[in-house]
């Protein structure tokens, strides 16, 4: 009597065999090339907003007549909308570096 094996456990093998031959792929990371502009409390905004978000995406925002008004309706949507590990100690300096330095 001659016994066949699933096609399921064929592909399953198949792969098994493959995953073992293959070798690790070695790439470099492109290099960092947005940063934070220089000024007050910039340390904070790095602490903070890095972790979620490059530079490129605070200096993408549209000039705007109100600066600290906007900041902080933006530090805040972070923090209420997005969840923003963000101390309250810390809002009022991000806000300040914001509004001077964008």
């Amino acid at each position: 009597m001659q016994r066949t094996v699933p096609l399921a456990v064929t592909f399953v093998l198949a792969a098994l065999a493959g995953s073992a031959l293959a070798a690790p792929v070695n790439y470099k990371t492109p290099d960092e090339v947005a940063a934070f502009k220089p000024g007050p409390n910039l340390e904070v905004v790095q602490g903070n907003c890095s972790a979620c978000h490059s530079s490129d995406y605070v200096a993408t925002q549209p000039p705007m007549k109100d600066k600290k008004g906007f900041w902080q309706a933006e530090v805040t949507k972070m923090i209420k909308v997005y969840g923003a590990p963000i101390d309250d100690a810390d809002v009022g300096k991000i806000v300040d570096y914001l509004a001077a330095t964008y």
